[in-house]
């Protein structure tokens, strides 16, 4: 974690276009496990009473620390909004999937919303950050939106615009300036056209939003050289 915390906060900053505060990361045995399945956890959605960032220890498999790291690091990011309700869950565990590669696969909960007949959470939100099913819905609207070409860095300050008693239905309106009621339908038909939904992103857009925040962070680098800067997670809940 110590190698790679400086790449979390970047690509983190890169997905919201705003600058990290510090914070504290704190490694330890999280519910006794070691193989990350903890989870992570900090008080609050924000910089001032977020910053102590609890993750749970993966011995082995570095990976899983980052991406817990940023799942809560992406939290205090939104500001305070999205604290607690699923859309803003399913957001930071988008930014696990493209920040930390995809390690935490184990978590997801895009197959478990799925097998309990796809119930609309796109234009409700569920009050809850605990519920598998209400959070997977989100998961895979979040993939459907980026294979409308959406990226997750257009889509996350959206989202915070929108706000804590936002939907992802007025979401969708803000991104593509057509009516929230179209959301779900739309949504539902390419969900129910997928030959199964298996992981957290069923339309298959990890690796580009991966690529996507490296490229946005090497123009930014680009550009500087030029001039002479809450919530427990768990599987699920195991990141809550």
């Amino acid at each position: 974690m110590v190698g790679d915390a400086d790449r979390v906060v970047k690509a983190n900053n890169a997905i919201f276009g705003t600058p990290s505060e510090p914070v504290n990361i704190i490694i330890f045995a999280l519910g006794g496990k070691t193989d990350g399945t903890g989870g992570a956890d900090h008080n609050t959605c924000d910089f001032t009473n977020g910053g102590n960032i609890e993750v749970c220890a993966s011995f082995g498999n570095s990976a899983r620390v980052s991406a817990l790291f940023e799942a809560e690091l992406s939290e205090c990011s939104m500001g305070g909004d999205l604290c607690g309700v699923s859309t803003g869950e399913a957001l930071s565990r988008w930014c696990a999937v493209v920040v930390g590669n995809n390690a935490l696969a184990d978590f997801a909960t895009a197959p478990a919303w799925a097998k309990k007949g796809m119930p609309d959470y796109v234009n409700k939100t569920d009050a809850t950050d605990q519920n598998e099913i209400s959070t997977g819905c989100g998961m895979a609207f979040l993939s459907w939106l980026q294979k409308l070409r959406y990226p997750l860095s257009t889509i996350a300050p959206a989202m915070v615009t929108v706000g804590t008693k936002g939907t992802l239905a007025q979401l969708y309106a803000k991104l593509t300036s057509g009516p929230a009621a179209d959301a779900w339908p739309k949504f539902l038909s390419a969900a129910k056209a997928l030959p199964q939904i298996a992981s957290d992103d069923p339309f298959g857009m990890a690796s580009i939003a991966g690529r996507q925040v490296v490229s946005w962070k090497g123009s930014q680098r680009t550009k500087t050289a030029a001039k002479p800067q809450g919530r427990k997670k768990t599987p699920h809940s195991r990141k809550r």
